[in-house]
């Protein structure tokens, strides 16, 4: 076996049933000890007769580890999303709801929704990038000729979304959807996530250039000119962040419609991040599980029309 990764089998080993995965995710959580979710108060009472139940004094919330997390309300035995935590972190293209209901056997729809709240808690904060950082952007969306006669669009711009992607060489990745698709965002999008003083990569587009002026050190290369590296000033590293995604959307997914992109953004650039191969998939796991407190999502926020 590899010594940065674990066969399906350990797995297994580790988390046969709903009680090693609580005690587990309690030993994440809890570190300084049993506390409430709602009021933060470690002055709590064990239930008795209720394994893994505990009853907050000051504020009488009954509560368990599930409480406040992704895993609120579900009736997915623990060990199951423990699982379904290791099949994300380690497919790199991502997994689909019907391959993982097949896996943990449960309904689709079932798996559909643990993905998604997965998804939320891949999407936490992270430091800002410094450095040197490759900025890109990158179209997603089908094409309308590849689309039934029944659903194209008769008139119009075809509906699609523009993300934008910064990869800190030898270090982190950050990836979001523009709400617009002018220079405006862009530009938006790299003050709030690239600190100034960074010798940023880019194309040609002007979005970039203007930043020159705001603190950043911006030099480009011309696609339009067939110009794709100039000493080491390249964009290659975003690009082939791209390259990944794209194949999980159009391999593994298929679909992405624009309410949930941003989600498959946030899976994505989480394997690159906490999620990355060079770590220890314990370590990956324990990332993921340290992301789900506070990213409750239910199913009627995910199902409701935009």
């Amino acid at each position: 076996m590899s010594r940065s990764t674990i066969s399906t089998f350990e797995l297994f080993e580790r988390f046969p049933d709903e009680k090693s995965a609580r005690t587990y995710i309690e030993r994440r959580l809890w570190k300084g000890g049993v506390h409430c979710p709602k009021c933060g108060m470690k002055d709590n009472t064990p239930r008795k007769g209720r394994k893994g139940f505990h009853l907050c004094n000051p504020c009488r919330l009954e509560f368990t580890i599930r409480t406040g997390t992704i895993f609120g309300r579900s009736h997915v035995p623990l060990h199951k999303w423990i699982y379904a935590m290791y099949l994300l972190v380690t497919s790199r293209k991502g997994i689909s709801s019907l391959q993982l209901s097949k896996e943990i056997g449960v309904k689709q729809h079932t798996a559909w929704f643990m993905l998604q709240r997965l998804r939320e808690a891949c999407g936490s904060k992270v430091e800002m990038l410094h450095g040197t950082v490759e900025a890109d952007e990158t179209v997603v969306g089908g094409l309308e000729s590849n689309k039934h006669m029944s659903i194209r669009l008769r008139t119009g711009v075809p509906p699609k979304s523009v993300v934008i992607g910064m990869r800190e060489r030898g270090g982190r990745t950050v990836a979001e959807v523009l709400q617009s698709h002018g220079g405006t965002a862009i530009r938006n999008a790299v003050i709030a996530n690239v600190e100034p003083g960074t010798r940023l990569m880019a194309d040609e587009n002007p979005s970039y250039t203007k930043l020159g002026g705001q603190g950043y050190e911006v030099q480009t290369v011309s696609h339009i000119k067939d110009e794709y590296v100039r000493g080491n000033v390249h964009t290659n590293g975003i690009e082939s962040v791209w390259a990944v995604m794209k194949r999980g959307l159009h391999g593994v997914y298929h679909h992405a419609s624009k309410k949930h992109l941003g989600r498959y953004v946030s899976e994505f650039t989480f394997r690159l991040n906490e999620g990355n191969v060079g770590r220890h998939t314990w370590e990956r796991l324990d990332s993921l599980v340290d992301a789900v407190a506070g990213k409750r999502i239910t199913y009627e926020e995910l199902t409701r029309e935009a």
